[in-house]
């Protein structure tokens, strides 16, 4: 390095320059990346959709938090927590340097106001589903103002694991919860200055189809191992694009920083690693799963006391795992994630080493065999139109969608399509935008078969929300006030039963039989789990990413 420094002041001399070069700018301490669509809310705990929870993930924090490297809870506001000898009072200590983003002191008071927000009635959200303990709430109680004591119904395992939500200012939002109008808090217009939190950056723009923009919180509470403030990056900016094939090309045009390719992309991204100046890291099998689900709400199919043949079809299991059958997950790897995938057999991904069950046997993919299934459940071509017709004589036909945006998905979607005409079954396949999917799915319930994902957790109860029937997010029939089928019932009994057992080996066998109880049902049914990967500008330090996720986030910081 020096003799360069040598040979380029000798070039100066003999060139007879009298001013010393410019020195190479330093780049900004900004990491950019970009996001396929709108969020829906800036309200973390009504929040459900992906693209609402990237745009606040920065600014709010919890008591505890996953370290991906050993899949254990680490201190993070609370910095250090002990417990009773039978598990019924869990005491934490905060800590006493954190502020909020306005200056305010961040208290026990904040603690107890946030989950007073998450077990009210009157605010719709996934995290009561979680953290309720025989249908009771947990009381949480301020002892003083850096100590909250947390006290149980009964030994509740899944404690520790559940109580990440992200605290809230109860100065800020507080007499909204006494008024009841906590849940129109914090939409998409409210000004980026009022979102108060405790987290490394604050967002100071959002233009809807355009970015997000964060700056560093100065005065965050977390300093690295030298004492040096985090984070060190200054600026974050989130784009906001149409499509995957955009984001690809922002990337590779040097326009952001990170990306999470496609399994399209790797092979070229892998290529031209060298002249985009990058790394392309395998980080895993997808933590999540993708699945088809077919709608058994009877708010959709029940109308003026006339049952719709669709919800007769989609809780006739013949007929179901007929559809089973009839999914080729071999060509899905092959043709839409380029072979960087595996069949998905049961909910739990393989990633989670603990909760996985290996012992299931996948639904073979055989057009005969569906067809013979359903032939024997009666549904039957009878007027030899190419479209079968159930015993009513009503023909087989329903919508199917996913989200627009996403071409794996919609390869998937078009692979189904195919498959399914083969069956004797008309398909009208129509991608949705992700707001208007969201809102189908969430709110007015219109729909008939979709192909969607769901984000894995660590801690199986985690997804109580999903598999409890009462679960708002109970995908094929949500917020039941009693379960509608004896597995379903067996299913919320075995989640009550697994968050007994405070024997994580013992705990397996109940959600070992949830996942059988889904295999044999198939309320959802599993396609493909694809291998992740990361991308990223070799400028960036201290990327440390991790099938569930990146390692000290704070750390990540632009080279000089």
């Amino acid at each position: 390095m020096r003799r360069v420094v040598c040979y380029a002041i000798v070039a100066l001399v003999l060139g007879g320059c009298s001013s010393s070069p410019e020195p190479p700018k330093a780049r900004p301490q900004r990491l950019t990346t970009a996001n396929i669509s709108d969020p829906k809310t800036f309200n973390p705990i009504t929040s459900i959709d992906q693209s609402s929870a990237a745009a606040v993930g920065d600014l709010f924090e919890g008591l505890v938090r996953t370290n991906p490297l050993t899949t254990e809870q680490e201190p993070f506001l609370a910095e250090k927590w002990e417990f009773n000898k039978d598990g019924t009072e869990w005491t934490f200590h905060l800590r006493r340097d954190v502020k909020w983003h306005d200056g305010q002191p961040f208290t026990a008071a904040d603690v107890v106001f946030t989950f007073d927000v998450i077990f009210d009635d009157r605010v719709a959200n996934s995290l009561k589903h979680v953290l309720l303990v025989d249908g009771q709430r947990i009381k949480v109680d301020a002892i003083d103002d850096y100590t909250v004591r947390f006290t149980l119904p009964r030994p509740f395992a899944p404690l520790i694991n559940a109580i990440g939500a992200g605290i809230l200012p109860k100065h800020i939002l507080g007499a909204s919860l006494k008024d009841g109008s906590f849940a129109q808090k914090w939409g998409i217009d409210t000004p980026p200055e009022q979102l108060v939190g405790t987290g490394p950056f604050q967002m100071t723009r959002y233009v809807p189809a355009q970015f997000l923009e964060y700056k560093r919180n100065a005065n965050y509470w977390m300093k690295d191992d030298a004492g040096k403030e985090l984070p060190y990056l200054e600026t974050k900016i989130q784009l906001i694009v149409p499509d995957q094939d955009t984001m690809y090309l922002k990337f590779v045009s040097g326009q952001t920083d990170w990306h999470a390719p496609r399994p399209e992309e790797v092979a070229e991204l892998r290529t031209k690693a060298e002249q985009l100046n990058i790394n392309v890291q395998e980080t895993g099998l997808d933590t999540g799963s993708t699945f088809v689900a077919f709608n058994r709400n009877p708010a959709h199919y029940v109308r003026d006391g006339k049952r719709d043949p669709r919800l007769v079809w989609f809780t006739d299991k013949r007929f179901l795992r007929a559809i089973a059958h009839a999914i080729d997950k071999q060509s899905m790897i092959v043709n839409c994630l380029n072979g960087y995938g595996k069949p998905a057999i049961a909910e739990v991904s393989p990633e989670n080493k603990l909760y996985h069950n290996p012992n299931l046997t996948d639904y073979p993919y055989d057009l005969d065999k569906a067809k013979a299934l359903l032939d024997e459940a009666g549904y039957k071509d009878r007027n030899n139109d190419g479209v079968r017709e159930d015993p009513e004589g009503n023909p087989l036909e329903f919508s199917l969608t996913t989200n627009a945006g996403n071409q794996v998905r919609e390869k998937m979607c078009s692979i189904l399509k195919e498959d399914w005409t083969k069956l004797g079954i008309r398909v009208n396949y129509r991608p949705l935008d992700f707001q208007t999917l969201v809102e189908k799915v969430n709110s007015n319930f219109d729909w008939d078969a979709i192909l969607i994902g769901f984000t894995g957790t660590i801690e199986p109860n985690n997804s109580a929300n999903f598999l409890r029937s009462s679960g708002n997010l109970h995908f094929w029939q949500p917020s039941q006030a009693e379960p509608a089928t004896p597995w379903e019932a067996e299913i919320d009994q075995l989640l009550d039963q697994g968050s007994r057992e405070l024997d994580p080996q013992k705990r397996r066998q109940f959600y070992w039989r949830i996942q059988e109880i889904l295999h044999e049902e198939l309320p959802v049914l599993l396609t493909v789990r694809d291998q992740r990967f990361l991308a990223y500008k070799r400028y960036i330090a201290n990327v440390r990413p991790t099938a569930w996720g990146l390692y000290r986030e704070e750390l990540l910081r632009i080279s000089e």
